[in-house]
């Protein structure tokens, strides 16, 4: 997890544009997600100000501000710009107060516009940043997305989880991260994988070391991060353990707070695991958008076993 952001990286992932304070954005930290739109401030009410927010002004804001008298509304302005406040937002394009200029300038704090709408702003910017600081977890496995689908590969180490994700690449799909993933919860049903900066692109083979995923098979075969929606464990085969036949299984994983659907397969040689992966995630697709074949097969049994009973009659 990462302690701050820097308003340089806000400006640059929000496309924003810098009205004051372009020496100043590398050393502005951002500490929090959440974005202040700072109404009761301007009337004076500074009680409870999230001054460590990012703040930001739209048309209700500043419309505000010009009705308050040039001196009254500097001084609110002052009071807004604490140490800790990393930068004001102004949104839909509108002119920043000059009290707010003035004020920024003498606390040295950027001031920063943008075209898009208070509501369509104030969404990219908490997606990033909760992105950017969410607390992370590191797992062990390998994540690809398969025709939308994405796929934590889970498994004791030598079981064959680097040597599948390179035949799903091959297969067209796409890799996110080998052996390290690092995991973080951006929303209440959401997982969002992505690889370590220094695992980027890159997949280890044993016998063969490391290779560049994107170096040989082209920028179409890896993808920076993706959302977590199955867990396919591997586990040696073993004539002990019973796995599960028909897919009526609901085994699940809990990662931060998020239950994930999980499928154990068994490793044997000669399967194709690549295949088999595969196909379990067309059938995990199928099951969300609401075909279900173990109900299918159910459904049919049921059909037989009635007709044969009326037969027997």
């Amino acid at each position: 997890m990462a302690d701050s952001v820097t308003v340089a990286d806000l400006v640059d992932n929000i496309r924003l544009d810098v009205l004051y304070g372009e020496d100043l954005l590398a050393d502005r930290k951002i500490t929090t997600s959440d974005i202040s739109r700072p109404g009761l401030e301007l009337t004076g009410y500074f009680n409870y100000y999230p001054a460590k927010r990012v703040q930001l002004l739209g048309i209700t804001e500043t419309s505000f501000a010009k009705g308050m008298t040039s001196d009254d509304l500097l001084q609110v302005m002052r009071q807004m710009c604490q140490p800790e406040t990393p930068a004001f937002v102004i949104s839909t394009q509108l002119e920043p107060p000059e009290e707010l200029l003035q004020a920024a300038q003498e606390s040295k704090i950027p001031v920063l516009g943008t075209k898009m709408t208070t509501s369509r702003v104030l969404s990219n910017m908490t997606n990033y940043l909760e992105g950017k600081l969410a607390e992370r977890q590191s797992l062990h496995g390998v994540l690809v997305d398969i025709y939308g689908v994405g796929v934590l590969i889970t498994g004791d180490s030598g079981v064959g989880k680097s040597e599948t994700a390179l035949e799903l690449v091959k297969r067209g799909h796409r890799l996110i991260a080998d052996d390290r993933v690092e995991v973080y919860q951006q929303d209440e049903q959401t997982l969002v994988g992505q690889a370590p900066a220094i695992l980027a692109h890159l997949l280890e083979i044993r016998g063969i070391g490391i290779i560049d995923v994107m170096n040989l098979f082209g920028a179409g075969a890896v993808r920076s991060e993706t959302d977590i929606d199955l867990i396919v464990h591997l586990e040696s085969w073993s004539p002990d353990k019973k796995f599960d036949r028909l897919g009526n299984g609901d085994e699940t994983q809990k990662i931060f707070d998020v239950i994930v659907p999980k499928i154990s397969i068994p490793v044997k040689t000669g399967r194709n695991l690549a295949i088999i992966i595969e196909a379990a995630s067309m059938n995990f697709r199928a099951r969300s958008m609401g075909y279900d074949a173990t109900k299918v097969f159910d459904d049919n049994l049921n059909r037989l076993i009635k007709q044969n009973s009326k037969n027997n009659k």
